[in-house]
């Protein structure tokens, strides 16, 4: 059972993102505000559910939070900042999405810049403990996976529709073979061997 909250006296907003280590397009970060008396013994860390079970989960998130929002940032901006500081920056996009203003954050894994001035904690497997940290990773996957499988639309070579952009043998082929993207992250090991584009 997932612990509902860090500590109770504060609104408390949980954080989490989604694709810092594909290959190909937006890492995306998610921040929920969760009720009180709120409870969902299906919600986990959104890496040990199903797709289908995500988006179910997803939608009894949407309509019980007190207030969730969702943001992203693209590979051009991965490219110039790096990945650790658009995941955090990612972050505050959504944090000054919410409707209503957190008091205290917790932050899945181990690295945050603070936001405002809201007091934080950084809780490394944070969304396989905490309620609201479980129920931002599944929102940050779902939007994330969403916007990957409409890009693939464009794009069907890299089979986004599957890996998402996340750097299988596939993904890594089809780059090989057709080269990148716009929404390919240029700073990143997008080939195993020394092919440089």
């Amino acid at each position: 059972m997932l612990k509902k909250f860090f500590q109770e006296k504060l609104v408390e907003a949980g954080c989490d993102e989604a694709g810092r280590g594909c290959l190909a397009g937006p890492v995306f970060a998610a921040a929920v505000i969760l009720p009180k008396n709120f409870n969902n013994e299906m919600i986990t860390d959104s890496k040990l559910l199903s797709a289908k079970k995500r988006i179910e989960l997803r939608k009894v998130i949407e309509k019980h939070s007190e207030s969730w929002a969702v943001a992203m940032l693209g590979a051009e901006v991965i490219d110039e900042i790096n990945i650790l500081q658009s995941s955090i920056r990612a972050m505050h996009l959504a944090i000054s999405k919410l409707s209503k203003k957190p008091e205290f954050l917790i932050i899945d894994g181990n690295k945050f810049l603070k936001y405002e001035n809201i007091p934080y904690e950084c809780l490394i497997k944070g969304d396989r403990n905490y309620l609201s940290i479980a129920s931002a990773s599944i929102l940050a996957k779902t939007y994330r996976d969403e916007f990957m499988e409409n890009l693939h639309q464009q794009f069907p070579h890299y089979q986004w529709n599957k890996n998402k952009g996340y750097p299988t043998l596939a993904h890594r082929e089809a780059i090989r073979k057709f080269g990148i993207t716009t929404y390919h992250r240029k700073t990143f090991r997008l080939l195993n061997d020394s092919e440089l584009f």
